[in-house]
């Protein structure tokens, strides 16, 4: 069993194209899990390690969160490499949900992004301490300490810079490492030989002027520090390291890292970091609920003689069946034992456990708490808590955020029936925030996901994984109908075949409802006298009920009447409950059209952040898609707009909004209310809707 103070839980987040995955691809080699470094638009056409799927190395992209573990020195790694892309945004959540400690990669040009701040706020959300890396020290245009100063403006961290540059872009020669106070150079075809040097002449006194602000951004922390530094005593490496590693457990500051994967310079430095500033499983605390003392707070030990608490954080769907990732927080599992799944009380047996490299498995006898591991054969939900029945404990799961886009698809042949509803079976379960539901109205098959990207991404899986051409409408807009004035109606039904007919008079008002009325729909019976008779009056009822399924304008249902009925008349023969039904829905179509009829539309919340610069694009793209604009606030350097607007217009929003925002707006939306359509709008979608019944005929 491995000694847990050694073992780091580690994520690696970031902004779209910050090089998360090229760092993984040097961490993984450095560590002598690969022995050939490719890249991730590489000319192989291998594409990196952690992105494992078809789709990711073509795209140049990161889908899914891949794990991996590799050991530095006599540190064990377990590392999550996540995407950066808004749309897959629930794989670093659970990711970071089960992690210990993060590495938030920064684009040394580009700085602090809107992604970047998403994770930030994402690590904040589950209290993950961090190192930052600049990478990307070698492009035209980087800055460091500029993306410093982003860090503390914008995320509110107190960086403390470790490492800095000799040289910056085409002249980056190595790095200067102000804990040792040593120059540190990588030699070899993939900078494999680190070799540590004194620091030249021309950067002493620059490395000692920043390795005096280093100490006195920790003499904030800690006496001893402050005290040598008031009287200028040097103060060594030994002494600032457990400061260091305390105040980044306890979230105060960032130890800032830099240098460029992609030129083999500063992970080394980087993965002792990782080791020496990091929290063990041992450091972090973490609760779970007591559920036989009513979901009290329970403090789980990372310890393998207690009982065991283990979380499924994130399914796959393999070749060999259905793979479970889990983490364990306390006790340890081997082959063979039996879990019980918290959330439904069922019993199952661990028939394989495997440590996770990208795609490949490595099978394990048994594990101890602290680790991450996967599981075959075990059936259950992501965010699952699972334990060996000696404790009634459940963890807290991750952060789910709603869809906000949805698509209409089907397969194209029928005989890809089968492989389409297992694929979209097997896609709700492995990811949170992709829904699938039938809409009655249109009778189609509706996907819900975070983005035209995720979408697309599952659908092309569909057809590639499942062998199932799919075909995409464009969603269809819950549209309805309702009536803005009172309406006398009074409609006789006769009927005269051979034998005994049809006959019925109903005769009332139909009005609108108030616009805070709870129910959509409302009958009421005003006769007296016996106009009509008691037994033929839920007939009405029904009858109205039926008519408001189908407007007249657009053929949507109608919500907001009220159908009043105050007098009548029958006949003893012909009058039937067929024939007062038959009447109340031709008196409520006749009543309907005189009482100004309108269309509704549903009205979206609208939250859209983008940097200041493309506040005016970003508004006058709202203004476009008739919307209203609510408010706008600036929040570090970004605008933040508050605005409602029709979702018919909001289909190829994501895509319009990155193209003019340099891919850095983001926005989310909301079912807010349904609202009037203006009469423009109005009467084209009448003439459309009279056009395509005439067409039908």
């Amino acid at each position: 069993m491995s000694d847990i103070s050694k073992v780091r839980n580690i994520g690696i987040s970031a902004h779209i194209d910050s090089g998360k995955t090229t760092l993984s691809e040097r961490i993984l080699f450095y560590t002598g899990k690969i022995h050939k470094i490719e890249e991730v638009r590489g000319k192989s056409g291998v594409g990196a390690t952690m992105d494992s799927m078809d789709l990711e190395r073509e795209k140049g992209i990161t889908i899914q969160s891949a794990a991996t573990y590799c050991t530095w020195g006599d540190f064990e790694i377990n590392l999550i490499d996540t995407p950066g892309h808004v749309d897959f945004t629930v794989e670093v959540e659970r990711a970071l949900r089960v992690l210990d400690g993060a590495v938030l990669v920064l684009c040394g040009v580009a700085g602090v992004q809107s992604q970047s701040i998403t994770v930030d706020r994402q690590m904040k959300r589950y209290n993950v301490p961090r190192l930052a890396f600049v990478n990307k020290i070698d492009r035209s245009g980087s800055n460091p300490d500029r993306v410093a100063e982003q860090l503390r403006e914008k995320l509110h961290h107190r960086p403390v810079v470790m490492t800095y540059p000799m040289g910056l872009e085409d002249k980056f020669a190595g790095l200067i490492d102000l804990l040792h106070m040593k120059a540190v150079y990588f030699d070899g075809d993939n900078g494999e030989d680190m070799r540590r040097e004194d620091i030249p002449a021309e950067y002493l006194e620059e490395a000692k002027k920043r390795r005096h602000a280093m100490i006195e951004a920790l003499s904030d922390f800690d006496d001893i520090i402050a005290e040598k530094f008031l009287i200028e005593e040097e103060v060594t490496a030994e002494e600032l390291i457990p400061v260091i590693r305390r105040e980044t457990i306890n979230l105060k500051i960032t130890p800032l890292y830099c240098g460029s994967a992609m030129k083999n310079k500063g992970v080394q430095i980087l993965l002792d970091a990782v080791g020496m500033f990091l929290p063990s499983p041992q450091d972090v605390k973490n609760e779970g609920l007591d559920q036989s003392q009513n979901e009290a707070s329970i403090e789980l030990i990372p310890e393998r003689t207690k009982p065991f608490v283990g979380l499924a954080f994130k399914l796959e769907d393999g070749r060999f069946g259905q793979l479970t990732y889990m983490r364990i927080y306390q006790g340890g599992v081997k082959k063979g034992d039996t879990l019980i799944n918290m959330s439904n009380g069922k019993r199952v047996k661990v028939p394989r456990l495997v440590r996770m490299h990208a795609d490949e498995m490595h099978d394990v006898d048994e594990v101890g708490p602290g680790q991450i591991i996967a599981m075959f054969g075990i059936d259950c939900a992501s965010g699952d808590t699972f334990t060996d029945g000696n404790l009634s404990v459940t963890m807290t799961s991750m952060f789910v955020a709603d869809p906000v886009i949805e698509l209409a698809v089907s397969p194209k042949e029928k005989a890809g029936q089968v492989n389409f509803s297992k694929a979209l079976n097997r896609f709700t379960k492995e990811d949170p925030t992709f829904r699938v539901y039938r809409d009655e109205e249109s009778g189609e098959t509706i996907i819900k996901g975070m983005g035209e990207l995720h979408l697309e991404i599952y659908i092309e899986r569909i057809k590639r994984e499942y062998n199932c051409e799919v075909n995409v409408g464009r969603p269809k807009v819950a549209f309805r109908e309702t009536i803005t004035a009172n309406s006398n109606f009074n409609y006789t039904h006769k009927k005269q075949t051979g034998g005994s007919g049809q006959f019925a008079r109903v005769a009332g008002l139909l009005e609108p409802l108030p616009s805070d009325a709870v129910e959509t729909y409302e009958f009421v019976d005003d006769i007296v006298g016996g106009a009509i008779p008691r037994e033929y009056i839920p007939a009405c009822d029904k009858g109205f009920r039926e008519a408001v399924t189908e407007g007249s304008l657009i053929g949507q249902p109608v919500v907001g009447v009220r159908a009043t009925i105050n007098d009548g008349a029958e006949h003893p023969v012909d009058s039937s409950e067929m024939a007062f039904k038959v009447a109340s829905i031709a008196a409520f179509r006749e009543a309907y059209l005189k009482a100004k009829p309108v269309i509704l539309e549903p009205i979206m919340k609208l939250e859209v952040s983008a940097p200041e610069e493309f506040q005016g694009v970003a508004i006058g793209q709202i203004n476009q898609r008739r919307g209203v604009i609510v408010g706008a606030t600036m929040d570090a350097a970004y605008v933040v707009v508050e605005a409602e607007v029709p979702l018919s217009e909001m289909f190829g929003y994501s895509t319009d909004l990155r193209s003019v925002t340099q891919g850095k707006g983001e926005f989310s939306m909301e079912f807010l209310r349904y609202s009037q359509v203006p009469k423009s709008v109005q009467d084209e979608m009448v003439k459309a809707y009279q056009q395509k019944r005439s067409e039908g005929r």
